[in-house]
């Protein structure tokens, strides 16, 4: 864990305009960590790959410092934790997202550490079809005990995250805001539940109010955090498509429930089937075929013993060995080898019993 000093100097580049989450990460990457992107000289830092120089100009230690004292203060006083990126508790899933938050704040009981993570988005303005077929897919899916993750608004995103708590599964909420307000009120009512199994997320800060900027920055976390991402429902245009589209570009599975041609809110996830940016869900059995779940595990076959392995099969089997199943790009990356190769040593690794592909990209060790 951080010290609080350097908690504050990581608020504080929350903080510094035109910045964003990828420079913060490259800039405490590079340098070492927060504070030290502070005290170093900009012609320094300009010369960091990745980093323009006109997201510097605003780098003014002070100002954010003082501000982020203030906000911690008022976490602390409201017993908000904080995830930071590089720490052991941040998210798995959000690691492997290059804009994922530098950090973020949390209330409530989440406890995510092995557990089947998947986003349900939709349409504000749901209809009884929709409602139904999201409260079915929920129930179908309780012996998975699944956490839910959504938006917390209107509609299918609320109806996802009240029958996930009806149903006793862990279920997040995802805030366009501050951690000290909920929108819309309405929904306060429901907070003192969903605290006590699950919880309530937000980058933002007390003093960012509720508005749509803040929505895209909002569903890259909903999509980022789960395994894969269920569109319930959608129109032509909307919040849900870009929350696919996000969880697509992050390489994690997307699955669309169908509609009839002429309604207007089966559009996008007609749209989304139609181009293969989603799988077509129709029930329960589609989710667990694609995402490869095993109901009835069989017995683990004897380990072959004394297997030969090249010096880099070793590497990314030791790397699979730790993680039990990963994807191939962060593969890749954590073990320092180029995609092509990551693939050929997996093709091999899998001839000699050691690792086994599984839909949704995704290679898990078996011995």
């Amino acid at each position: 864990m951080i010290s609080e000093n350097e908690l504050l100097h990581v608020m504080a580049l929350q903080r510094v305009p035109n910045l964003g989450d990828t420079s913060a990460k490259k800039l405490i990457l590079a340098v070492g960590s927060a504070e030290g992107v502070f005290k170093e000289k900009r012609e320094q830092l300009s010369k960091i790959e990745g980093i323009q120089a006109f997201r510097l100009r605003d780098l003014k230690l002070d100002q954010y410092l003082s501000e982020a004292a203030f906000e911690l203060r008022l976490a602390e006083n409201n017993q908000w934790e904080y995830r930071y990126f590089l720490d052991k508790n941040y998210p798995e899933q959000l690691k492997h997202c290059w804009d994922g938050p530098i950090l973020y704040f949390q209330k409530g009981n989440i406890d995510l550490q092995g557990k089947l993570i998947l986003s349900i988005v939709g349409t504000r303005k749901a209809t009884p079809y929709g409602i139904m077929f999201c409260e079915r897919l929920l129930e179908s899916l309780q012996f998975l005990n699944p956490v839910i993750v959504s938006g917390f608004a209107y509609g299918i995103d609320i109806t996802a995250q009240r029958k996930a708590m009806e149903l006793g599964l862990q279920t997040i909420g995802c805030l366009a805001h501050g951690l000290n307000q909920i929108y819309p009120k309405i929904h306060s009512r429901f907070v003192p539940e969903l605290l006590t199994n699950g919880g309530l997320i937000s980058e933002f800060w007390s003093d960012d109010l509720f508005d749509r900027k803040n929505f895209l920055k909002r569903n890259r976390i909903i999509a980022g955090l789960s395994d894969a991402t269920i569109v319930i429902e959608s129109a032509e245009k909307g919040g849900s498509l870009v929350t696919a589209d996000i969880a697509n570009s992050y390489n994690r599975e997307v699955f669309a429930v169908p509609g009839r041609s002429s309604d207007p809110l089966s559009y996008g996830c007609n749209y989304l089937i139609k181009t293969q940016q989603a799988h077509m869900l129709t029930g329960v059995e589609d989710l667990i075929y694609v995402m490869g779940w095993q109901l009835n595990p069989k017995k683990p076959k004897q380990t072959q013993l004394f297997v030969e392995l090249t010096d880099e099969e070793k590497i990314v089997e030791a790397y699979l060995k730790e993680k039990e199943k990963e994807a191939l790009d962060p593969i890749s990356i954590s073990c320092g080898l180029p995609t092509f190769k990551v693939a050929s040593i997996l093709l091999n690794l899998e001839l000699k019993g050691i690792v086994r592909p599984l839909p949704g990209k995704m290679f898990q060790w078996i011995q």
